[in-house]
C-alpha cells in the first residue's frame, strides 16, 4: 500500500490529451468536459493509493458520488492540447472526501481551470449516505492536506 510520504500521491497528476470529442463548436474544450477530466484524475489517484472503485462497490458495498463542485474557468484548452490534471485530497471526513483540483496546459503552464470537489460516500445498493469504512478512512487521512473530521 502506498504511503502519504510518497510525493507523487500528495498532489497526484494525471495526463489528458484534448480530443475532438472534448471540444465545442468554438474549438475549445466544452466546459463540462473539465469535470470529466477531474473525475478521471480522482479515480486514478484512488487507484494509485490502492483502491479501485469497482472493488469498493463489490466488496465493501460503497461507492462515491459528487456532492458539490465549485469551479473557475480561467483559460481555454483546445484540440490536441496536452493537459495535466492535478488532484489533492484536502479533507477526509466520516462520509466524504474533499479535493482541490487543477487542469494545467502543459505547453505554457497555464491554468485552464481549478475547482473544489466534495465526494460523498454512498451505500451501493440504496444510494443513501454511508460512512467511510474505518480502515479506508484511516488509510486516506494521511494524504489529506487540510483538517480532517474526527472519527466518531
Amino acid at each position: 500500500m502506498p504511503t502519504a510520504s510518497d510525493p507523487r500521491l500528495s498532489t497526484f497528476t494525471w495526463p489528458v490529451r484534448v480530443y475532438y470529442e472534448d471540444t465545442d463548436a468554438g474549438g475549445v474544450v466544452f466546459y463540462a468536459n473539465y469535470l470529466k477530466f477531474m473525475e478521471r484524475a480522482r479515480t486514478e489517484w484512488l487507484r494509485a493509493v490502492g483502491y479501485e472503485q469497482d472493488v469498493l462497490r463489490e466488496r465493501r458495498g460503497i461507492l462515491f458520488a459528487v456532492r458539490r463542485v465549485t469551479i473557475d474557468y480561467l483559460a481555454p484548452a483546445r484540440l490536441d492540447d496536452c493537459l495535466s490534471v492535478t488532484s489533492r485530497l484536502v479533507r477526509a471526513g466520516g462520509a466524504s472526501l474533499e479535493f482541490d483540483q487543477q487542469v494545467m496546459r502543459d505547453s505554457d503552464a497555464s491554468c485552464c481551470c481549478r475547482g473544489a470537489v466534495k465526494i460523498a460516500c454512498l451505500h451501493a445498493d440504496t444510494l443513501r449516505p454511508a460512512r467511510l469504512p474505518g480502515d479506508l478512512l484511516s488509510e486516506l487521512l494521511p494524504f489529506a492536506s487540510g483538517p480532517a473530521e474526527p472519527l466518531s
